[in-house]
């Protein structure tokens, strides 16, 4: 990759403002899909301290102030998900090309590390999840979620050797609703957020890992203290999770698209029934046996809800056919209402990763078939915001 894709961080965001497409789940219901159970959507509010994108010109080293927005790469193809080498340089996956970014921390040139074989794009599929290695000085691994040609899998690879070994193979594809999502979490543990696979009925089946949040050892094998014997699953009765993210106190909470009536973001607790397809959103009048979303907002005009970062106690989550980050305020045991951020001024919003100072990093997802690219989308884009 040349030194042309990369622009500095601080630079002026030029070009016209993406727009929001037609299609399913990441773009948005269809209306083809049936009915489920009613919940009330938490009213969204505007932030007045979000500034626009800033053409001021500081050090590249410098931290964007609260609210603050710079520009830290631009003509990517459909970036999904970032994360962070322990030298501070970033990992980027691009969903339709396959490859494997790498973005220096000094704000030098891109580079391809490499383009993962194996992947088969397939609509919302390709290479998607990314999460680095708790030990990677020691042991140089980062991990991958990806659509192959007859399933989705997760995958390790060995940056040295540039070597890809499948761990998890055999998760049901579809044209959407893959999930995607994968992160360590504070346990060590490597969670793993699967889609329905377009089959709703999987989300309840504890046959099938699809519709679910996996907990896995690094060899892919069910980590110790999962709460089904034997199995790999963490919580069950999603329909498509692709953010997750920790809070100060180890709590899991993670993003997850609706289908008619609300998305949601749900505080995740072990051996919990989501609901999907029974319910969607709250379970009210189920006999207390699904678990209620903490969060939800209306599908389509209000969110998608892909990526989710978590910095002090505020949840940042990606808007996709929402255009916006909504900022949500995190309670011991709930949530606040969310708040909106960069309405109308990126386009589609994918992937939001914290950064090791403290950052947020968001991923445009404008050229993936969906939006209206501006012309230089897609992006990487680092917010301000306070600890």
């Amino acid at each position: 990759m040349t030194s042309a894709r990369w622009f500095a961080v601080t630079a002026l965001l030029t070009g016209s403002l993406a727009g929001c497409g037609s299609g399913d789940d990441e773009g948005g219901a269809t209306g083809e899909r049936p009915a489920a159970t009613t919940a009330q959507s938490a009213p969204p509010s505007s932030s007045p301290e979000t500034t626009p994108p800033s053409a001021a010109d500081p050090s590249p080293v410098d931290a964007p102030d609260r609210g603050e927005v710079r520009l830290v790469a631009k003509d990517l193809e459909v970036p999904w998900d970032v994360d962070f080498l322990p030298n501070g340089d970033a990992l980027v996956t691009e969903r339709d090309t396959r490859k494997l970014i790498r973005i220096p921390a000094d704000g030098g040139p891109l580079e391809t590390v490499m383009t993962v074989p194996g992947v088969v794009p397939d609509g919302e599929g390709g290479l998607l999840g990314l999460a680095v290695s708790p030990q990677y000085a020691q042991d140089g691994r980062v991990f991958v979620y990806f659509t192959a040609a007859g399933d989705n899998r997760v995958a390790r690879i060995d940056m040295d050797r540039e070597r890809v070994t499948p761990i998890l193979t055999g998760l049901q594809k579809a044209s959407n609703h893959n999930g995607g999502g994968l992160a360590f979490g504070p346990d060590g543990k490597l969670y793993v957020a699967v889609g329905d696979a377009a089959q709703p009925d999987l989300a309840q089946d504890q046959q099938s890992l699809n519709g679910k949040i996996l907990r896995i050892d690094t060899d892919g094998s069910a980590a110790e203290g999962n709460p089904f014997p034997g199995s790999r699953i963490w919580s069950l009765g999603h329909r498509n999770v692709q953010g997750l993210a920790w809070d100060s106190a180890d709590r899991l909470w993670a993003t997850e698209f609706g289908q008619n009536t609300v998305d949601e973001v749900n505080l995740i607790r072990r051996g919990r029934n989501y609901g999907w397809p029974v319910v969607e959103g709250r379970g009210d009048g189920q006999n207390g046996q699904y678990t209620n979303p903490s969060v939800t907002w209306s599908p389509t005009s209000e969110s998608s809800p892909s990526g989710a970062g978590i910095v002090g106690d505020e949840l940042y989550v990606g808007a996709l056919a929402g255009r916006r980050v909504w900022r949500v305020k995190l309670e011991e045991t709930t949530a606040g209402d969310p708040e909106s951020l960069l309405d109308d001024q990126l386009g589609r919003i994918r992937g939001v990763t914290r950064s090791p100072r403290g950052t947020i990093w968001i991923t445009t997802s404008n050229r993936d078939g969906r939006g209206d690219p501006a012309d230089i989308d897609d992006r990487i884009l680092e917010l301000g915001v306070d600890e």
